[in-house]
């Protein structure tokens, strides 16, 4: 996870080329307006930095850690995306999610949706958006979007579109995710971020996943044929992942024991509650996947 809050040419293309250099699968960036406490300084657009990426490597996949519909529109994310995926060379993931209640929620103006409307904008933009990297024109009328016409020739590179990867915990979300997902991403559970622990933090992971593949199961699924993410840094653990190679490797391992198929952690930001030992970092890149075999 690169976040994009450094001018291109002051560090931000370095870390890309770099993230590459390392061997990750994948880099992604947060698509957020202004996040956190990262609120008053730089910030930069989620799709143009992805792009600027996409100019600076060759076979990294690049994706949004996550997308959501605060201030998203389907008609023109599809055309932005279609678009992306094609200078990439289709290595593009789209990261999606229901959104929240931080500055993104408000900032075009609107009163924050409650819980029960961004489920149901959501239930409306995934599909909605589906069609849209699918089908050459769209027309459609729902309760939240509408599409009149909408054209997306060519298409994506990637057939029949690029992946997405769902970010839910609750039971609308993992049905989405289970019929749309190529993958399903979760940062664990909020409730224990602050006094929980990591072995309750295990669990209710696991629980999640376990909801995940009855959604599957309902659909006639099997849940092992999705990628399953977990964004870092947000769980009891917090920073101590990174802390050495072995702990990254324990935290890690004990995640894929629960069916995770990638670990997704934060590049190094000084004075941030992402601050880490970028050596140690690097370590943990190059080092703990061999110990993953």
């Amino acid at each position: 996870m690169i976040l994009p809050y450094r001018r291109w040419h002051e560090g931000s293309r370095e870390a890309w080329q770099r993230a590459e250099q390392l061997g990750f699968h994948t880099a992604y960036t947060y698509d957020h307006l202004s996040w956190r406490s990262f609120r008053d300084g730089p910030w930069f657009g989620a799709v143009p930095t992805l792009t600027a990426a996409a100019g600076v490597t060759d076979h990294l996949r690049l994706g949004t850690l996550v997308t959501s519909p605060n201030f998203r529109h389907p008609v023109t994310l599809a055309k932005e995306l279609i678009s992306l995926d094609d200078i990439s060379g289709g290595r593009v993931t789209l990261g999606i999610g229901a959104g929240g209640t931080g500055f993104d929620a408000t900032a075009l103006g609107q009163e924050p949706w409650t819980p029960r409307e961004r489920a149901d904008r959501f239930g409306e933009f995934v599909p909605l958006l589906d069609r849209l990297l699918t089908e050459d024109s769209v027309s459609y009328e729902g309760d939240f979007y509408s599409a009149h016409e909408a054209r997306n020739i060519p298409g994506c590179v990637q057939r029949p579109r690029l992946p997405f990867a769902i970010a839910a915990t609750g039971p609308r979300g993992l049905g989405l995710a289970a019929r749309y997902g190529q993958a399903w991403v979760t940062t664990g559970d909020p409730r224990l971020y602050e006094n929980g622990t990591p072995d309750q933090s295990v669990q209710a992971i696991r629980g999640q996943h376990e909801k995940l593949a009855d959604a599957c199961a309902a659909l006639g699924r099997d849940v092992s044929g999705m990628d399953r993410i977990l964004l870092t840094g947000f769980t009891p653990d917090r920073r101590r992942p990174l802390g050495s190679l072995d702990a990254f490797v324990d935290f890690a391992g004990r995640h894929r024991e629960i069916g995770f198929t990638e670990i997704v952690i934060h590049w190094p930001v000084p004075d941030s509650d992402f601050a880490a030992d970028e050596k140690i970092f690097e370590q943990i890149a190059m080092e703990a996947p061999a110990q993953l075999r």
